[in-house]
This record gives C-alpha cells, structure tokens and sequence, in this order.
C-alpha cells in the first residue's frame, strides 16, 4: 500500500488556523456538528507500479452523507448550485423542482457516478418508510492521475458499506472514501470538514461543510490570505523521472452544506452560492476544467414532505441570512485547508507521486505573513 504512515492528526483548529480565516467551529469541527448528519466512507487502494486497466493500482472510493441519519425516510429541504459545470452532480433536477434532497448524498471518482447511484436505490429499496424510487444525488472528481479509473474498481457492494457504515461523530478526512486519489492545488486532496457555531445573538445555528477537493493550480492557494503556493513553489506531482508542471486549475470540487437553521430552498439556493467565495478565497476561480458544484441541506422543519395535510414551516428571515452566509465561506475555506492538512502523501498508477503538504511550511508561511504567532 503506497501510502505514507499518518501520525497524530493535525486540523487547521488544532494549529491556531481557524482563527485565522474566523469564526468559531462546532464541537467536532465537521459537518456532523448538524445533529441527526452522519457520514460513510469506503477507502479502495492496492497495488502499485504500471497502470493495467482493469487491474490497478487502485486509489479511490465512495463517502455518502445521510441528512437525518441513515435510518430516516424524512426528506430535507436543499438545493444545488454550480460554479462551473465541467462535472456531474446525479439527480439535481428533481431537487431543484421539488425543493426537497430524498436520500443520501454520495461523491465518488468520475467513472463510478453510475454504479453509485444504483446502489443507492439498491439500498433503499425494502427499507421501512423509504420510497422503493428516486433520484440520489450523486456528485465526482477525477482520481485518473493516482488510480486507475478506467478499470472501474467502485462496486455496488463499496457504495452499501459506506451507506451502513456511516455515523455521527468524528469524520476521518484526507485520502479517505471518494477522495482517496484527489489532487488540490498540486498536494495531495480529497475529504476535508469543518463547521461554524452562530452566536446566540445570531441564532445559535450550526453550519457545517464537507468538501471533496481535487481542483485548483499550486500557484493559487492562499490560507486566511497568504500566498502558499508561492511560498512552496516545490513538491509538484510526478513520476520518479520528473515532475508535472503546475495544472492550470484543472480538476473539480465537490461541497455539500449542512445546517440546522429553518431555511427554505430559496434560501438555501443562496447559501450553496456563497460556497463559491469560500473555494474563491483558497484559491479556486472556477477555471474551465473544473467541475465546482455544491448542494446545501437543512435539517430544519421535519416531517414537511408529506402529502396529508398542509405543512407548516418555519424559514429564517432574509435579513437575517448574513451571519448563516459567513459560516458558510469560512467552514468552506477550513474544510478544504482540513482536507489538505489529513492528506499524506501518495503514490499511485505509474508510480505517481503526489505530496503532503508540509505542515512546518504551511506554518512557516503563515508566521511569516503574520497570521499565527
């Protein structure tokens, strides 16, 4: 297995970062701070050497997040947005007609979205209280420089494993699940999580983010403003004989938004739309390649999807949106900044080599810029 040893794990609130970018994390700093949000991850990685399609090496898999837990048939109010459609998010249609997400939400590599989303119907269908029909929200990035992609490696049975393996509580991040073999700003990517507490004054709400990030050029990252990549020009992927130049932005970022403030699709439309100037403020500018698509979720107002009698529903007014905005952004940037800090280095298909990114230079960066001590 190709992939360096993970010592003790080091987040962006445990190194003084979060700080830096504002706001203050949940509890656990992750997207499951939404109670009732729980996560899966199916981690597929073997061999090493030449790329054989069919064969490997592999480096990828499936996360799903279920909403309300992976025993609740309760529907959430969602909505979706894209930055730039150079990817796929399954079943986007239906949620932006109804208003309402039906199921999990699972992101995988580019060329699994298909076996993925049948596997989610696989799954629900016979489970009590679940519609035995849908339409799951299936999202990707593409793993193709570490794990062979053509070789169609995610099965159904990875997809079930990861839907009843997921839980509450601490989320692993890094090369795990659907980010095993990602890519982000030339270091090693892949899950990252992070949320922001309002105030009271504010509400009290929780917004947390899960990102699946394989986008952006190394010269472009910046950390609570500073200029990262610049400061660690180095340590660009390639094989043993040389290294691959700075990608032009290419690749993809995937971004599901969770809260438990009452909002309704229109409002939540918006916050999917301010995922943008979190990925905006790493580094990411959208570039023609790449695929950034987002969805947003509220757990707020169960039991709103019934056909019985008129619902009744609370929605948070749009003046008071600001503080749910600035959440959003800020967890954006230190769900990302998570993702890079658990990524370990890895080498894959060709014998590819992407790199960590060096934590004693991230910090070095960012004392020299002023922004931890």
């Amino acid at each position: 297995m190709s992939v360096s040893a993970v010592g003790a794990q080091e987040r962006a609130r445990e190194l003084g970062l979060s700080a830096a970018i504002g706001g203050t994390p949940g509890a656990l700093d992750a997207i499951t701070d939404v109670a009732g949000v729980e996560v899966g991850h199916t981690t597929l990685i073997a061999g090493d050497g030449k790329l054989v399609v069919g064969t490997g090496p592999v480096r990828t898999g499936v996360t799903v997040i279920h909403p309300r837990g992976r025993a609740s048939a309760d529907p959430v109010f969602g909505a979706w947005f894209t930055l730039n459609g150079n990817g796929e998010m399954t079943g986007t249609t239906w949620l932006q007609e109804s208003g309402f997400l039906e199921g999990p939400i699972a992101i995988t590599n580019t060329h699994s979205v298909g076996v993925v989303r049948d596997a989610i119907l696989r799954w629900r269908v016979g489970k009590p209280g679940m519609q035995p029909w849908g339409l799951p929200v299936v999202a990707e990035t593409w793993d193709g420089r570490l794990n062979d992609i053509n070789g169609f490696h995610v099965t159904a049975a990875h997809t079930i494993a990861a839907l009843d393996g997921a839980r509450g509580g601490p989320v692993a991040e890094g090369n795990v699940g659907g980010g095993t073999g990602m890519v982000c700003h030339g270091f090693k990517g892949g899950i990252g999580t992070a949320s922001r507490k309002l105030d009271t004054a504010a509400g009290g709400y929780t917004v947390g983010v899960l990102v699946q990030c394989n986008y952006g050029a190394r010269r472009e990252l910046r950390i609570a403003g500073v200029p990262v990549g610049e400061e660690i020009p180095d340590l660009l992927p390639g094989r043993p004989n040389g290294t691959d130049a700075d990608d032009a932005g290419a690749g993809s970022i995937i971004v599901v938004v969770a809260t438990d403030a009452p909002l309704l699709p229109h409002q939540l439309k918006r916050v999917a739309t301010r995922v943008s100037l979190g990925v905006g403020r790493t580094g990411g500018r959208g570039e023609n390649s790449s695929g950034d698509i987002f969805v947003a979720f509220s757990t707020a107002n169960p039991n709103s999807a019934g056909d019985a009698d008129v619902a009744r529903v609370e929605m948070l007014p749009n003046a008071r949106m600001n503080a749910i905005f600035g959440a959003t952004v800020q967890a954006t940037e230190e769900a990302i900044l998570n993702a890079l800090l658990a990524a370990r280095t890895m080498t894959g298909a060709d014998d590819v080599t992407v790199h960590a990114l060096p934590h004693d230079r991230l910090m070095a960066a960012m004392r020299k810029y002023g922004r931890v001590r």
